[in-house]
């Protein structure tokens, strides 16, 4: 099975250094997880265990990283979990997929609407953050997103126009 690893476009180094981290890979391997691919943004690969490869395998686990790529879309479809950074576009693409995500709030950015927005979306159900994830390891208790409804918007758009009938 196969973890995706997302930083988006910002910085976001300890999210990756923990993924590779041996207790977490040993966790992921030990949960079936054999292949992890990582997007890890600018992060050097010297800051990695592979010694700056691209590629390099660590107690079981298949490690891939790489910087950026115009779509993520590809490595999402191709996942079994996303554990990513609690970013309001990576989180809402990965649900719509529907995928199980474990987001991780980037605390070193100026605001917390990271929070704000993870720390909802958990309440709802939809994901899990890292506190929740730990403490329900091995249990499937997501609650799938709803799918996108473009007349919802043209609804409030006619209803605030004073168009609605």
């Amino acid at each position: 099975m196969r973890v995706f690893v997302t930083v988006g476009s910002t910085r976001f180094d300890r999210l990756v250094q923990w993924i590779v981290w041996d207790k977490v890979l040993d966790v992921l391997r030990d949960n079936g997880y054999t292949d992890v691919v990582i997007q890890c943004g600018s992060m050097g690969f010297q800051r990695l265990p592979g010694n700056g490869a691209t590629s390099f395998e660590s107690r079981g686990c298949n490690i891939q990283v790489y910087r950026f790529k115009p779509s993520l879309e590809q490595d999402y479809d191709a996942a079994d979990l996303v554990i990513s950074h609690a970013g309001s576009g990576t989180i809402l693409d990965v649900l719509r997929k529907p995928k199980p995500l474990i987001a991780i709030v980037n605390d070193s950015l100026l605001d917390n609407h990271q929070k704000e927005l993870a720390d909802a979306l958990s309440a709802l159900g939809h994901i899990k953050t890292l506190r929740d994830a730990i403490h329900d390891i091995g249990q499937d208790t997501l609650i799938p997103f709803p799918p996108l409804d473009g007349s919802r918007f043209r609804m409030i758009l006619d209803r605030e126009m004073g168009y609605d009938v």
